[in-house]
């Protein structure tokens, strides 16, 4: 629940409200496209974390576009 607990601590942070849905968005998508290749909790875990953490550092970046921040974390699981 890593994964989880970075996105929501985005709250309070200085992302808009539109920011944050995109960012989750991203994740979101991005996850359900690979959600399936992982099979035990504690690699899904870890993936999940890599891929938020990911995504939020390219959104810190000031991106606000939902394929780019998913492609962003997608490479990121790659690598």
């Amino acid at each position: 629940m890593e994964a989880k607990r970075l996105l929501e601590r985005l709250e309070g942070t200085s992302f808009d409200p539109e920011a944050l849905k995109i960012v989750g968005r991203a994740f979101d998508e991005a996850w359900s496209d690979i959600a399936g290749n992982f099979g035990d909790a504690a690699q899904i875990e870890i993936v999940r974390s890599k891929l938020a953490r990911a995504i939020l550092s390219a959104a810190s970046d000031n991106s606000r576009d939902v394929a780019a921040l998913k492609r962003i974390g997608l490479e990121a699981i790659r690598n």
